[in-house]
């Protein structure tokens, strides 16, 4: 009452602001409370690693024990198409720095360019032997930069089988000295099939690798857009999206592969590429319903049954990210933006050092200073190496990804 008589009162409004003042004290009203940190800076708590993960290159049971941990402390793990050993470098960087796994992964035509575009690829034979010497290259190295590594490769469409076959004998053969295959996993891609036969092919190659303990990646669905000889741009909207009744069928189908394990790439609207805001419609609920859906049908406690891969990462929004994460998203490709990332670092070396670029000897400080230290290939591809390893760091970062190795 007092209030409101004051509240017409300039007058009676001066006189009993020092009485508010000190109930305001003794109450502790005019204390505004800190704001809480946002998510991403908030200290998280990380279970330790399973003995069977360690640094290098991971497979079998060490592989499978590793996609859970990122399951079950809600990180996923960047992969990244490579084609030469500055971009294997870029990504082992980027994991020391961030501290957490890396996927390594290489296509049919990056496998091509790392043996060199002159080499003779009848039937695959180049595809191949890129494949396998990139492979072994990361093998020699990873382990130097103290942090799991998956090996893997990225979509096999039914007619690049040959290359997909080629990398299976590879693995057969280094099993048998080093009990181990030479690569963590594979992909095969054949969503753009009617999916009995899709899931009848991934059948019969995760019983073959289930034999040297390699893990297969199959497609659902159909990832927009278009990467490396892989176009989908002009595919039906529809196509983009999964039904949980679709990847039950694959569920049942592999988990009943003795020692055989997979991860399944379901599309929600992912495209290859960036695009302007609004032009992709991104859905991970698809995910989560999924989940629930076979959860359900199988009778069991977990909620998050499958591993789950994300398509597409390229120029996604981090709420979109982590809401896959929620819904068992341990694997996320990220090719577009590292590839703008690495030329940009060679853009902006060249724009520092343009005017020592533009012959062996003279620059601005002298008509017969050399410009060799300039020019050697080395300082460029550096400069690219470096702006991909920020790139993924930032990446990293989206996929709650940072300092996970405990």
């Amino acid at each position: 009452t007092a209030l409101l008589r004051a509240s017409k009162s300039p007058k009676m409004i001066r006189a009993i602001l020092p009485a508010l003042a000190a109930v305001a004290s003794a109450l502790n009203l005019n204390h505004v409370p800190a704001r809480a940190p946002a998510p991403m800076m908030q200290t998280k708590t990380v279970t330790p690693l399973p003995a069977s993960v360690k640094p290098g290159v991971v497979t079998g049971q060490a592989l499978v024990d590793l996609l859970q941990h990122a399951k079950d402390n809600k990180y996923a793990i960047p992969a990244v198409n490579v084609v030469t050993s500055c971009s294997i470098s870029s990504c082992l960087e980027a994991a020391k720095k961030y501290g957490g796994p890396m996927i390594i992964q290489f296509s049919r035509g990056g496998g091509q360019f790392y043996c060199g575009k002159a080499a003779d690829n009848s039937d695959d034979a180049a595809c191949i032997a890129g494949t396998i010497a990139g492979a072994l290259h990361v093998r020699t190295v990873a382990e130097l930069y103290g942090v799991p590594v998956i090996l893997h490769t990225d979509h096999c469409m039914r007619s690049w089988l040959p290359w997909f076959d080629g990398l299976m004998e590879a693995n057969e053969k280094y099993f048998e000295q080093h009990g181990e295959p030479l690569f963590s996993s594979h992909m095969l891609d054949l969503s753009e099939e009617p999916l009995e036969e899709n899931i009848g092919t991934c059948v019969e190659y995760l019983t073959r690798m289930s034999k040297f303990n390699c893990m297969l990646e199959m497609e659902l669905g159909v990832t927009g857009g278009e990467e490396d000889g892989v176009d989908n741009s002009e595919v039906d909207s529809s196509r983009l999206y999964t039904q949980p009744d679709e990847v039950y069928e694959v569920y049942k189908a592999l988990s009943a592969i003795e020692g055989g394990s997979f991860t399944i790439a379901a599309a929600f609207g992912n495209v290859h590429g960036v695009y302007a805001p609004g032009n992709v419609e991104l859905r991970p609920e698809i995910l989560h319903n999924t989940q629930k859906y076979i959860s359900e049908e199988i009778g069991s406690d977990n909620k998050l049954p499958l591993f789950f891969v994300f398509h597409g990462g390229s120029g996604s929004s981090q709420e979109d990210i982590r809401y896959a994460i929620d819904a068992g998203v341990i694997k996320m490709n990220i090719d577009t933006d590292t590839q703008w990332a690495f030329w940009d670092g060679i853009r902006s070396y060249e724009a520092k050092y343009h005017d020592y670029l533009q012959a062996q000897i003279g620059n601005p400080e002298g008509a017969e200073k050399p410009n060799k230290k300039y020019y050697d290939p080395r300082m460029a591809l550096r400069s690219g190496e470096e702006t991909m390893a920020a790139r993924l760091c930032g990446a990293a970062e989206d996929l709650n990804c940072i300092d996970v190795l405990g």
